[in-house]
């Protein structure tokens, strides 16, 4: 499973100043599981990024942080998605096009993500960190439905919205990690709208049912925008 992660690393070689974040994450994934979370050093993760340690610092605050830039970036993406979203567009509305906009991951990454999931729930270290982050997650939708609402983000329903949509959304991505039969936005938006719906019985009758390119039957590819994503009733790419 390391085979496509060493050979996008392979592609780069040769051009240290131009390393990502996110090339460092990739090299720290593959050794990671190679040798060890434990016994992987950030001198080596360096080494084989052909940058400084000095340089592997300016982006992580340590090597366990490494692993988590993807997410961190998504919630991000999320809170700024929001913030641009129509007052008119119903609370569960804005947070379903915002989330399934933010998550860019399709089938082919499943391979790399369930190397990533393998390391942050058998590494304590990293398992230990998880809750920070996804109250982040959580807090990001809370705080918008406090704006909204008008309502304290430690509120009642800011925090249910909130706590809710982050349990619909890990459910979804452990059933796409699962089946890797489509791009994650396809489950995401799936088990948002089954939320929104209070999980009618009409609704929750079969899991989403994704065409051979990958994307739910009947709608249209969807990364452009949050105004695009408003497929018909029934994924990342961090």
């Amino acid at each position: 499973m390391t085979t496509d992660i060493a050979a996008g690393e392979a592609a780069r070689r040769g051009r240290p100043r131009g390393t990502s974040a996110r090339e460092l994450e990739l090299i720290a994934l593959r050794l990671f599981t190679e040798q060890g979370f434990d016994e992987t050093t950030v001198d080596q993760i360096a080494a084989a990024a052909r940058v400084s340690r000095r340089t592997f610092f300016r982006y992580y605050v340590s090597k366990s942080d490494v692993l988590w830039n993807e997410f961190d970036n998504e919630v991000e993406t999320i809170r700024r998605l929001l913030a641009e979203m129509p007052d008119e567009l119903p609370v569960m509305e804005a947070v379903r096009r915002a989330v399934v906009a933010a998550n860019h991951y399709r089938t082919e990454d499943v391979p790399e993500l369930r190397m990533r999931m393998n390391l942050l729930n058998s590494v304590p270290e990293l398992f230990a960190r998880a809750a920070l982050h996804y109250d982040a997650w959580e807090r990001a939708v809370s705080d918008f439905v406090a704006r909204r609402s008008g309502q304290p983000a430690d509120s009642l329903y800011p925090l249910a919205v909130g706590r809710a949509v982050l349990a619909s959304c890990r459910a979804g991505y452990d059933r796409w990690a699962a089946r890797a039969d489509a791009d994650l936005p396809v489950y995401l938006d799936a088990a948002i709208r089954a939320l929104a719906a209070g999980f009618r019985d009409d609704v929750i009758v079969a899991e989403p049912e994704p065409s051979s390119g990958g994307h739910l039957a009947g709608t249209r590819a969807r990364r452009s925008g949050p105004d695009q994503r408003s497929p018909p009733a029934v994924k990342t790419r961090g």
